[in-house]
């Protein structure tokens, strides 16, 4: 399915956007070889709206470039939320946020008139109803070839961010990653704000 509206975007709307990273990440790497740039996602995100909260659900997993990855969102103008990474007897490990984005999109919902998904994921097709039953427009920016159908359908909006190649940042080495974004001489020697890579950070389980 290709982008779709529904429901015109309005300027004056009041928009919250909530980021799945962990999809996000994943999906990047494995279809494009490539990083977000996160400065870009927010603006493609925001599409010059009202911009009440923008969250990112991280996971906290104690390395050295940790400290530097977050601070690039930041400066992306996310606002992160952040979780240790739970291990389990055995070696299991856990790193999922689903619930707490769940939690943050209904509290903020009366402060909203549009709430924004990024993320793939279908586990969030109830919070969705949920939210449009509601009044609400639920918006979804994802890439597209890692998304639920199921979401696709359920969002007025949907926004596939394999059409939209500003977001992503080549892995250098990686195998089909996306063209480099050309560089300008403030950015010849270091990444901009926003392009890190999240260190080796878990896939959650199923």
């Amino acid at each position: 399915m290709p982008n779709k509206t529904t429901i015109k975007p309005r300027l004056n709307h009041r928009i919250g956007i909530f980021v799945d990273m962990q999809n996000l990440y994943h999906s990047a790497k494995n279809l494009h070889g490539a990083r977000i740039n996160f400065a870009e996602l927010v603006k493609l995100a925001s599409a010059d709206r009202q911009v009440v909260r923008a969250l990112v659900y991280v996971v906290k997993t104690d390395t050295d470039e940790e400290k530097a990855f977050f601070e690039a969102l930041e400066k992306s103008g996310l606002e992160l939320k952040v979780k240790d990474l739970q291990v389990f007897a055995g070696g299991a490990k856990k790193a999922d946020w689903d619930v707490g984005m769940a939690v943050d999109a209904i509290s903020m919902a009366k402060q909203l008139d549009v709430v924004v998904l990024v993320t793939g994921d279908g586990d969030f097709v109830p919070l969705v109803e949920y939210l449009k039953h509601n009044g609400l427009i639920v918006e979804a920016v994802s890439f597209g070839r890692s998304t639920s159908l199921r979401l696709k359908e359920a969002v007025n909006n949907y926004y596939d961010l394999d059409e939209n190649r500003k977001v992503l940042m080549r892995i250098p080495g990686a195998r089909g990653a996306a063209p480099a974004a050309p560089r300008t001489r403030s950015t010849a020697k270091r990444e901009p704000a926003g392009t890190f890579m999240p260190p080796r950070e878990p896939q959650p389980e199923e």
